[in-house]
């Protein structure tokens, strides 16, 4: 019978009880199915490690090779982390640091001005030079606020500078082929970037959309958005899940019938895998065995689209924002990367994220920015008007 030191047996206890979570949370996802209110075990799926800046994460997801964009990006988002504590205060030092970085990325935006707007396509050009003095306004904004040690309004300023500089990259690229399948041609899509601002009771969220990485799903929740079909619903939560979903309707289906056609629109799972050109679309990661999405669960608010547990292609109008807590989840185990279809992120106003629980209000959605302009198409009404003329032909 072999002898076991004291750190072998330690090292063995160990590996039992990763085993014995690992089956656990394997049964739990199982059981999240739509993530709703019903959906006590959420936590199981969380991602390890520090949650990741939002910024950081679109900004690698863009797909524009830009030095100057990428370099005001940078210089927007490596600033001492206190910035993202509403109760840490900065020292006189770390303020002198966020306004050097303020300082260089004036220097860098005055610098590349023109070239910024070369490569902005000639019919879009007129609105990239409103968003462009835009930028500069609120560059000079950020230095006072800095050497004021204005924190709160160096913070909202900040991510307003932020969201100009992404909104501008997305109109370098306007349109960026994407395979989508036949059969799912006729739904919303999304071919940029949009920031929508949810109101409600707590205070505002304010999303980037993604939809060059998830173009349908980013596409259908923009729909949604502009049909007003997320005013005056609820939000549910339970205190063990972290988790903040959204969007069920009242009566039996439990997402969007449109009126038109009085059919439910379903849409696919839709995930974009790193060094892929196109999403994946009707099957899991997992399944596929791919664990490395573009846009992962990675930062505190991502947006993602819900789905039975049992048909990944059954998502409809149903939401979630992902509340990142590493210390509930094992090393090594991220269940929800490439189960779900995340669409986007929370830029401002995650401190009234962290308030919301069961039953607090969400009061009306606004999409508020979109780049490029054409970005957003809707195809899907093209395809209802084709259905309703058919309709009126008469029979053979």
């Amino acid at each position: 019978m072999p002898v076991f030191s004291r750190e072998g047996w330690r090292l063995i206890c160990q590996q039992l009880m990763r085993l014995v979570i690992g089956i656990l949370l394997i049964w739990n996802v199982i059981s999240v199915g739509w993530l709703n209110h019903t959906a006590k075990v959420c936590w199981a799926a969380l991602p390890t490690g520090d949650a990741v800046n939002p910024m950081s994460i679109l900004r690698l997801a863009l797909p524009v090779d830009n030095e100057a964009i990428q370099t005001l990006h940078q210089y927007l988002e490596e600033m001492p982390p206190q910035l993202e504590d509403p109760a840490a205060r900065l020292q006189p030092k770390q303020w002198l640091e966020i306004g050097n970085k303020v300082t260089k990325a004036i220097q860098t935006f005055n610098k590349d001005a023109s070239d910024l707007l070369a490569a902005i396509p000639t019919h879009f050009r007129p609105q990239a030079l409103v968003r462009m003095n835009q930028i500069n306004a609120t560059l000079a904004d950020l230095k006072i606020l800095s050497d004021q040690q204005n924190k709160e309004q160096f913070v909202a300023k900040r991510t307003q500078a932020w969201n100009s500089v992404d909104l501008l990259a997305a109109a370098m690229e306007p349109q960026i082929p994407i395979n989508i399948p036949n059969d799912y041609q006729t739904l919303p899509q999304l071919n940029g970037r949009a920031v929508v601002v949810i109101d409600t009771n707590k205070g505002p969220i304010t999303i980037m959309v993604d939809g060059y990485n998830a173009p349908i799903t980013a596409g259908n929740f923009l729909d949604l958005v502009q049909r007003e079909f997320y005013d005056d619903l609820t939000f549910t939560r339970e205190d063990e899940a972290y988790v903040v979903q959204t969007g069920n309707p009242g009566g039996a289906q439990a997402g969007f019938v449109d009126p038109e056609t009085s059919q439910y629109r379903s849409i696919p799972l839709e995930v974009m895998v790193k060094g892929n050109s196109e999403p994946v679309y009707g099957a899991t990661l997992e399944e596929l065995g791919v664990f490395d999405p573009v846009l992962p669960f990675s930062a505190y608010g991502t947006v993602a689209m819900g789905h039975p547990a049992s048909d990944p292609n059954g998502g409809s109008s149903q939401f979630f924002f992902h509340l990142f807590e590493p210390d509930s989840t094992p090393e090594g185990l991220n269940l929800l990367n490439g189960q779900y279809a995340v669409f986007g992120y929370v830029v401002a106003g995650q401190d009234v994220l962290a308030q919301l629980q069961h039953g607090d209000h969400l009061r009306s959605a606004k999409v508020v920015d979109i780049s490029p302009p054409n970005g957003f198409t809707l195809r899907y009404l093209n395809w209802i008007l084709v259905q309703k003329a058919n309709s009126l032909l008469p029979l053979a």
